[in-house]
């Protein structure tokens, strides 16, 4: 094309010679795809290692959670709570969701680093395997570590005192882990604002 003079004028997709075309008309550059196949293979990675966090989330809450005291009032009847020591029902609940959600955040950190693998799929795995870890954590901690830490007591006398070991009333604590992965990781990618949440490293 030529102006008025002779002179040629260059065009461009983006504008039609001396007149630019506004951002608003341009048309639309193709989004990146939510990439599943090639992350099936390390979400199972994420989902296994994970879940293993259940093990030391159990034994940590075997250390902290307090007991409950009984006094043996009847050789009969089952052992009276001591004033208060009932209360430990919900500092054991508080202990583990409180455990569990730092844990959370720490592995949805951790998933972060993992860059060229960022997406729903790795958010996705590493929620299931919070749900695994919390449910390991559930049986090995009152099940196991804490029977380690306040063993059964020889058959008690009447008057006596006796302890026994933590335990988990309802198993909805189990939920803080995945929210705590979860939290962490929807904040990162909101904060990341890339349409690939940086998976290209150029």
């Amino acid at each position: 094309m030529a102006d008025t003079t002779g002179t040629p004028v260059e065009t461009s997709a983006s504008g039609y010679g001396d007149f630019p075309v506004p951002a608003w008309f341009a048309l639309p550059q193709e989004t990146p795809k939510v990439v599943v196949k090639a992350d099936l293979l390390p979400a199972v990675t994420v989902l296994s290692t994970v879940g293993l966090l259940g093990i030391p989330l159990g034994w940590l809450w075997s250390r902290l959670a307090p007991p409950e005291r009984f006094r043996v009032v009847s050789l009969t009847e089952k052992p009276v709570p001591l004033q208060l020591e009932s209360w430990h029902h919900f500092d054991d609940l508080a202990v583990f969701a409180l455990l569990g959600f730092g844990f959370g955040l720490f592995t949805g950190a951790l998933l972060w680093l993992l860059r060229e693998r960022r997406g729903p799929v790795v958010l996705v795995a590493g929620m299931l395997g919070g749900l695994v870890a919390g449910w390991l954590a559930s049986l090995l901690g009152p099940g196991l570590f804490a029977g380690w830490v306040y063993p059964a007591p020889s058959p008690p006398a009447l008057g006596d005192v006796v302890t026994q070991a933590p335990v988990l009333d309802t198993l909805w604590v189990l939920l803080t882990l995945p929210l705590g992965i979860a939290l962490v990781y929807g904040v990162l990618a909101a904060w990341n604002g890339r349409e690939d949440l940086g998976r290209r490293l150029g």
